[in-house]
């Protein structure tokens, strides 16, 4: 057997992932696990929600305690950064010129906020969320009354701003598209949490471009829009997230908006593969597919251990997205564009209701707002493909885990 480690680049949650599934597929030999950052893995989904809140401690974001990763024998080292690596040679070279072989190479380098391109964004008090340290960062400066511009309403920019009105700040969030999560959800999932953020006293501007980020002596004092400025103490950029896939670029890999893989998670480089937030996938039918959740990085990570030990194992499953905002949590199982025919079930002003998406007769997607059987049902009608029509999810008598049970 040789002696050489198996190699992960970046350890979030997927590179932690292939870690603990490369036990399980049968490798004996050493495992390194490479983060950039100065913590161990880490949940990332509670750092917009119970981290800004204070309702989360280090220890409880955590996804493996050091006890776990020693008696699975996974190498962790963290605050190292990889500067290049040669697939020719099986190697990697860190910043400070060491290097290092590996028997096989999981990239899992993640993905960066997209900056804002205007002027002042690098002023003081101008904001991203990703990682932990970001997230430590923007809670210590939410407090009642500070006045806060979040540019984006996606995701996490609406769980930001939910967070920090509970903070008692004074929130405005600025979007350039006509509605709210435009790229994820349909209208009605982004008119009912205008309302929502309404209720709470956000003020959320629509169609809205920003033009500049003005300061005063060094920081951030108003966000200059088409609607006037805003004054801001401080200000959350989320515009999206761009994947970290300089290391396989610079290396030969072939790269469309992250490293491409196939559905095992392979990269075009042997040995290699790829996994979470820095890839694209290419399916089958010649599209490709770029996920950015919790799901993806856990099942790609599989299959990219499976990969890395000579096996075929492709991610298959339907992708699931969740967000929390306010008491209201939203789930969404497959995707919605495309979809043709819309089923509405419940009654959207009780804050319970689903929508049942449909491309002719096919099911694509389901929306659930604060109904958690309903999501889990409509996960495993997806995946087994199930024969409903519009008609069928319409009818007074349709059971979702009636059906879910096939």
């Amino acid at each position: 057997m040789t002696s050489d480690p198996m190699v992960i680049v970046g350890a979030g949650q997927a590179g932690l992932q292939i870690a603990e599934s490369l036990r399980s597929e049968g490798w004996e030999g050493p495992i390194r696990l490479l983060g950039d950052e100065p913590h161990p893995p880490y949940h990332r989904p509670p750092l917009s929600k119970a981290w800004l809140l204070g309702e989360a401690i280090e220890a409880q974001v955590g996804i493996r305690g050091p006890e776990f990763l020693e008696r699975k024998g996974i190498e962790l080292v963290t605050a190292r950064k990889v500067a290049a690596i040669d697939p020719a040679a099986r190697s990697l070279t860190f910043e400070d010129g060491e290097t290092l072989r590996w028997a096989g190479l999981a990239l899992t380098t993640g993905a960066r906020p997209r900056a804002l391109p205007v002027p002042g964004a690098d002023l003081d008090g101008v904001m991203a969320l990703r990682s932990l340290d970001d997230a430590t960062a923007l809670a210590a400066r939410l407090a009642p009354g500070v006045r806060v511009v979040v540019i984006g309403a996606g995701f996490i920019g609406l769980e930001v701003a939910a967070a920090a009105v509970k903070r008692g700040c004074e929130v405005t969030v600025v979007e350039a598209q006509a509605r709210i999560m435009a790229r994820a959800v349909p209208p009605a999932i982004s008119a009912f949490h205008t309302a929502l953020h309404a209720r709470h006293g956000v003020r959320i501007l629509l169609e809205t471009g920003v033009t500049a980020i003005l300061g005063e002596g060094g920081r951030v004092r108003a966000v200059a829009t088409g609607a006037g400025e805003l004054p801001a103490d401080v200000v959350v950029v989320g515009v999206g997230v761009v994947a970290a896939d300089e290391l396989a670029r610079a290396a030969g890999i072939v790269c469309e908006r992250g490293i491409v893989v196939d559905a095992s998670s392979r990269t075009s480089a042997p040995g290699i593969v790829a996994a979470g937030d820095c890839t694209v996938r290419h399916l089958g039918d010649g599209t490709s597919q770029r996920l950015e959740s919790v799901q993806n990085a856990v099942e790609q990570a599989k299959s990219a251990a499976a990969a890395l030990m000579g096996k075929d194992r492709p991610f298959t499953a339907t992708p699931w997205f969740w967000s929390d905002q306010y008491d209201v949590k939203l789930q969404m199982a497959g995707l919605s564009a495309g979809a043709t025919a819309t089923v509405t079930r419940g009654d959207p002003a009780s804050g319970r209701f689903a929508l049942w998406h449909f491309a002719g007769d096919r099911l694509i997607a389901v929306d659930t707002v604060n109904l958690a059987q309903e999501h889990m049902a409509a996960r495993r009608i997806l995946d087994r493909g199930a024969a409903l029509s519009p008609e069928d999810v319409a009818a007074a008598a349709f059971d979702p885990m009636a059906a879910a049970r096939g």
